[in-house]
């Protein structure tokens, strides 16, 4: 691991929301009070429980699969987002992958920023709001990042502590790497193409696992925990302790996401809008805060590996569907994140769009 440019000795400052929330500070801070236009909706948020929800267990009915494959047809074109139950996950491992995120953001400041860093390519990251050093605004979340697939080759740089984290962790991961190999299998099946297109990128892909902790916020109206975004990779499979995520629908409204007991959430991330040539889209999101909770969620993010340049999919593009998308990588939108403010950059899968 790097531990040059970028490492940060110390962030026992008040520059951590946990830090802050520890200290009891009534009201947030001026540089996390976002711009009036920015700022969550003060009114109680739109619940859809219409939101898609996938038995993934009737891809194996021959009587059920074809309506299956139609929900999660229409759930990646019309909004890029789904959750999933009967996935597969034990929902042991899924609560002990939380407790031992609670766990680590329970320690002390000293033990966390052992993993403190300001650069992106670090393979284990320690941070909070999003990017502290190019942001104008920061935002309400702690978090800890880090590579794990194959797990073999990162988990030994994981935190050791607290003592349970690697086991727990680790085994959440692996769970969620076969999820995400069978998601990706007929999400391309749902565009038409083979099941197993991409199947070397997919196995050898990159896994990243962002551990979030969005503590108790005095003046929730004023901050966000993320700002409104789409993630860079193909598939992103995330899990919520409770309500904070919402996404953002076709007329332009923030619906709240419902915790679904035992579901994992379904992402589309920018890599599969650009390899379905638009066909299907990224799904832009943000989380909220709150006064009284503090919210933890697991995001795994799955990409192609970090150099691996990709574009729309051969099958998909003709003439009258030129490509519209430009190739990129995992590593050019970290270098993009690196060098722009997300708040008032435009999205990254915004610069690879054709004129």
């Amino acid at each position: 691991m790097q531990t040059g440019e970028g490492k940060i000795s110390s962030m026992a400052s008040p520059s951590s929301a946990v830090t802050l929330t520890k200290m009891g500070v009534s009201h947030v801070p001026q540089r996390y009070i976002l711009p009036a236009s920015h700022r969550p909706n003060t009114l109680p948020p739109f619940m859809n429980h219409h939101l898609p929800i996938i038995d993934l267990s009737s891809l194996q009915n021959p009587f059920l699969r074809p309506q299956t494959m139609d929900e999660i047809r229409i759930a990646c074109k019309e909004v890029g987002f789904f959750q999933v139950i009967n996935h597969g996950v034990p929902p042991s491992v899924m609560k002990g992958a939380l407790d031992a995120a609670v766990e680590f953001f329970d320690l002390s400041m000293e033990e966390k920023t052992v993993h403190a860093s300001d650069n992106v390519h670090e393979p284990v990251r320690y941070g909070t709001s999003m990017n502290q050093v190019k942001d104008e605004f920061q935002f309400w979340r702690d978090f800890i990042k880090h590579y794990s697939h194959p797990l073999s080759s990162w988990i030994h740089l994981w935190p050791s502590n607290p003592p349970c984290y690697k086991e727990k962790m680790g085994s959440y991961a692996k769970e969620v790497q076969v999820l995400q190999k069978q998601l990706m299998e007929v999400v391309l099946e749902s565009l038409g193409l083979n099941p197993n297109y991409l199947q070397d990128e997919v196995e050898s892909g990159s896994q990243v696992m962002a551990i979030n902790c969005y503590p108790a916020c005095p003046e929730p109206e004023l901050a966000l925990g993320m700002p409104p975004h789409s993630d860079f990779g193909s598939l992103t499979v995330l899990l919520q302790s409770c309500l904070g995520l919402q996404v953002l629908d076709h007329h332009n409204n923030w619906l709240s996401v419902p915790v679904v007991e035992d579901a994992l959430i379904v992402q589309l991330g920018d890599q599969l809008e650009v390899m379905s040539n638009g066909e299907y889209k990224s799904i832009v999101h943000r989380v909220t805060v709150s006064s009284e909770k503090k919210r933890f969620s697991i995001a795994s993010l799955h990409s192609w590996a970090l150099e691996k340049k990709m574009g729309p999919a051969e099958k998909l593009v003709d003439q009258e569907h030129p490509a519209s998308y430009e190739e990129f990588s995992f590593k050019d939108f970290l270098d993009y994140i690196s060098n722009n403010d997300i708040m008032t950059a435009k999205r990254f899968i915004d610069t690879l769009k054709k004129k």
